[in-house]
């Protein structure tokens, strides 16, 4: 279940990313270069932080291929993503669920703090989008009114929660997925967000 939900999340941020770059028109080799650090900048920025290297993508070439065929997905089927930002908010979404608990189990497995954990899980959701927000001139989703990395945060401390009760593995990886995509869900469609500072 956690390599499955690792692959998911790849693909989704590597879809996520090619949509953004080609909704500003991006050629084919900008297209994929934004796909690639959306899809592995938080990894990339976990495992340097963690001492983890050489970083989780450069040992395992499948990683690779899930970016090069969301790339290629993307591409093909950009005529059927009419709505693009919506296609670009699902697959955003799911890669932030999938990725907040990986950053989380990266974080348990070398002994970590439970509050590390979640800063570690935070990260590995968020900096891939930051980084492609960043590349295509946009403000990172992080730092908008926008519910994003908050979410991820009350995730994680779900996940330590539901830990507590012991439930199996598999159970405790989807339901803390699936609880995060859910509440972003929720958020958008209730245009639930933070109050922004007033600079006067």
């Amino acid at each position: 279940m956690f390599h499955l939900l690792d692959i998911i999340g790849t693909m989704a941020f590597a879809m996520s990313g090619a949509l953004t770059a080609m909704h500003k028109k991006l050629d084919p080799f900008g297209v994929f270069i934004i796909a690639f650090v959306t899809a592995v900048g938080g990894g990339t920025l976990r495992d340097i932080l963690i001492g983890r290297t050489p970083v989780g993508w450069m040992l395992d070439l499948q990683y690779v291929y899930v970016i090069i065929l969301g790339f290629g997905l993307a591409i093909l089927f950009r005529k059927k993503f009419d709505k693009l930002r919506t296609s670009l908010f699902l697959f955003d979404t799911i890669g932030l669920g999938v990725f907040t608990l990986i950053g989380l189990e990266k974080g348990i497995s070398i002994g970590l703090h439970p509050i590390i954990c979640v800063a570690l899980g935070t990260m590995t959701a968020c900096f891939g989008g930051v980084t492609r927000d960043i590349l295509c001139n946009e403000i990172p989703t992080i730092f908008r009114r926008e519910i994003y990395a908050t979410i991820c945060i009350f995730g994680g401390i779900v996940f330590f929660v539901l830990k507590k009760l012991n439930l199996n593995n598999d159970v405790l990886y989807l339901v803390t997925s699936l609880i995060i995509i859910s509440i972003r869900l929720l958020a958008v469609k209730y245009k639930w967000h933070l109050k922004a500072f007033d600079h006067k």
